[in-house]
């Protein structure tokens, strides 16, 4: 599971003029059971993105989000082991781990 954490490098008015597009890609990612989580961070200086793959598919799935496409926001990903989850999420993991 990944965390991707984006960090904006342009203005907010610059975000918003690809918002639409860059969450028609997070739905896509929903649709094929990645994603589990995203939304901005508070303050608005980026977003959240939570996801059932590891770093090396996170890296490939970045680069069509509108935001990367159009130099908007830097990625960190950071890879780790879901240990302790709500029940709700655990047949999601076990189904990304085969």
């Amino acid at each position: 599971m990944v965390i991707i954490e984006l960090t904006y490098q342009k203005p907010l008015v610059e975000i918003e003029k690809q918002l639409v597009a860059h969450r028609e890609w997070l739905d896509t990612g929903y649709d094929k059971g990645l994603f589990i989580a995203s939304g901005p961070k508070l303050p608005r200086d980026g977003g959240i993105l939570v996801a059932l793959t590891d770093r090396k598919t996170a890296e490939k799935i970045i680069v069509d989000d509108p935001f990367y496409q159009q130099g908007l926001a830097h990625y960190k990903i950071t890879e780790f082991e879901p240990i302790k989850h709500c029940r709700e999420l655990a047949q999601k993991i076990k189904d990304s781990e085969a």
